[in-house]
């Protein structure tokens, strides 16, 4: 149940992150990386929708207990039998 509400409120997060990337930017302001790399205009924009989106993913992953698995999975790309 713990995970759900974690998952959720992470879900929430990334949510607003993802909507609210113009004020976020407004007030961090723009990263010459992501200008440089991500395009133009709007790349600190992408960038920071980029994030939200995947801390969004990361919810659902918390919030369906597909964590475990993931982490699994990626231990066993870097253990050998």
């Amino acid at each position: 149940m713990l995970n759900l509400f974690l998952g959720l409120g992470i879900v929430i997060i990334g949510f607003f992150i993802t909507i609210k990337s113009d004020w976020i930017l407004k007030n961090l302001g723009a990263t010459a990386w992501a200008e440089d790399k991500l395009g133009m205009y709007g790349g600190s924009r992408l960038l920071y929708q980029m994030l939200g989106v995947m801390i969004i993913l990361l919810g659902f992953t918390i919030m369906f207990s597909l964590w475990q698995g993931m982490a699994l999975s990626a231990s066993r790309i870097f253990m050998r039998d």
